[in-house]
């Protein structure tokens, strides 16, 4: 439990940075608050589900569609509730290719697929890290971003294994 806050906390202030960034040219650099709690979310999901054997032993290809589309699930939640129950209009897709309901579309899913290797692989230091800060089960992975980018791209790649 302290360790899935932790990466919700942790999730959470990275997703509003880069929010942050990625709103520099529109308006300044503005975002909303709760991109803090809808960014640590999607980052706690990941972290939880990169736990199970069955997840962390696909394809880089088969978990980037998975960490992409709880992204994408979390994000039309939240959107929903934000932008069209509470009317805070945080943001709006309508305007974009492939949308529904303007709270999700499919270039900003193709952006999140492409991201979910460097997710994936920081959930993974962060647990080596919290191993050896914290004790408790040695993480099963270790294997580096490149390794991560060159397996999604290219297939399966044998040294991201057990160690």
């Amino acid at each position: 439990m302290r360790k899935s806050f932790l990466w919700m906390l942790l999730g959470g202030m990275a997703y509003y940075a880069v929010e942050g960034l990625w709103r520099i040219p529109s308006n300044g650099g503005w975002a909303n608050i709760s991109m803090l709690f809808v960014g640590g979310l999607c980052f706690m999901l990941i972290g939880e589900i990169n736990q199970i054997p069955a997840f962390y032993r696909l394809s880089m290809l088969n978990q980037a569609l998975i960490g992409a589309v709880i992204v994408l699930i979390v994000e039309f939640i939240s959107g929903y509730i934000l932008n069209i129950r509470l009317g805070l209009g945080i943001w709006d897709y309508s305007g974009l290719a492939f949308n529904i309901m303007g709270q999700i579309c499919l270039p900003f899913g193709v952006i999140w697929f492409f991201l979910m290797p460097f997710a994936i692989w920081l959930e993974d230091r962060l647990n080596w890290i919290y191993w050896k800060a914290f004790g408790g089960e040695k993480p099963e992975y270790d294997y580096t971003l490149r390794q991560a980018y060159k397996e999604l791209l290219f297939g399966a790649y044998p040294e991201r294994g057990k160690h």
